[in-house]
């Protein structure tokens, strides 16, 4: 069973490190899984609850993720990460279950299921399917109602790429008038003319 099948700690040699990346809006925080060539940014301000060659879990006073690595099985895999969902969705009690639909760019296939938690809190977890690798993403996010926008916009922000750079789809645009139009130009050359942040790294594992 995949679920029980983590990839293999001793063939690790994965670090995860900490991007405050030069240009990126100063809310966000990228982090890179350097082993696997994986990237994804989140809201800053998270704090670190566990990191380890194979699992990462975040968290702020709104939500919790937590990112695990499982190696592939062979078989029907849409069936196969369908009813894995089902079984870790009713493994956290949760309810009002139904099927996500969150596309993933450069990943082969994302499987995702949403669902209420016993607390009343909503919940959404994901499979990535690599292109590359023999690898699937898990991504789970706890987090009350109104984050729903930010919680997809994380998942849809794992890449997997060499350049250490997430995935960052571009909103489109609602049609506005001029006036309000005129006045976010203005907010995007003010905050365009404000100095960079300074790059920081932090190195958070070390296999």
């Amino acid at each position: 069973m995949m679920i029980n099948r983590t990839i293999q700690r001793t063939a690790l040699t994965m670090a995860l490190l900490l991007l405050l990346l030069t240009g990126v809006d100063a809310s966000a925080t990228v982090y890179n899984w350097s082993r696997y060539d994986l990237s994804f940014e989140t809201p800053e301000g998270g704090f670190v609850t566990y990191n380890s060659p194979t699992r990462f879990e975040v968290q702020w006073e709104d939500m919790v993720m937590t990112v695990q690595l499982y190696s592939k099985d062979k078989g029907d895999e849409k069936k196969m990460l369908n009813e894995n969902l089902q079984r870790k969705a009713l493994g956290y009690s949760m309810y009002d279950l139904g099927q996500g639909k969150i596309k993933v760019k450069g990943f082969k296939k994302t499987y995702s299921i949403v669902g209420t938690m016993p607390d009343g809190s909503r919940a959404i977890i994901a499979d990535l399917v690599s292109k590359r690798q023999n690898l699937i993403v898990e991504v789970t996010v706890n987090y009350l109602f109104g984050n729903r926008e930010t919680v997809e916009d994380m998942i849809k922000s794992f890449a997997e790429n060499k350049t250490q750079q997430p995935n960052r789809e571009r909103k489109r645009q609602k049609v506005q008038n001029k006036r309000k139009a005129d006045k976010d130009r203005k907010q995007d050359r003010k905050r365009d003319q404000q100095p960079a942040q300074p790059q920081r790294k932090e190195k958070l594992y070390d296999a």
